[in-house]
């Protein structure tokens, strides 16, 4: 039997990491919660990481830097990038970046779903 997938959520909001954690687990998958960009990068091993989801504006690092320096290695999982901040500069920014997704807060539920399983069979 593979592995059960592992989730990181990184996000200052303590709210959301909660509500993403519930989901998350509910759609069978292990989930790591992150305060901050920094956290994440303190974390080892962070091969353990199949996905991310990932907000933009946090105090400290953005989600975007995070993004700009874990690009620097190899083997970065895929990053999906949850947020309330939408404009266009960003959105192209991450995408270019190579994030797998943008969406924005409120989360459709049903697309995120999607989207983790798209970044999973990916």
């Amino acid at each position: 039997m593979p592995p059960v997938p592992t989730i990181a959520v990184v996000d200052d909001d303590q709210a959301i990491r909660e509500a993403m954690d519930d989901l998350v687990k509910s759609c069978g998958y292990e989930c790591r919660l992150f305060a901050s960009a920094e956290e994440f990068l303190a974390f080892e091993p962070r091969s353990a990481i199949d996905c991310m989801l990932v907000d933009v504006k946090m105090p400290g690092l953005s989600g975007i830097e995070l993004q700009a320096e874990l690009n620097k290695h190899s083997g970065r999982p895929p990053m999906i990038f949850v947020t309330s901040y939408k404009d266009e500069r960003t959105r192209n920014t991450a995408i270019n970046g190579g994030a797998f997704a943008f969406l924005g807060k409120p989360v459709d539920i049903e697309k995120l779903i999607g989207c983790l399983e798209s970044a999973l069979s990916h």
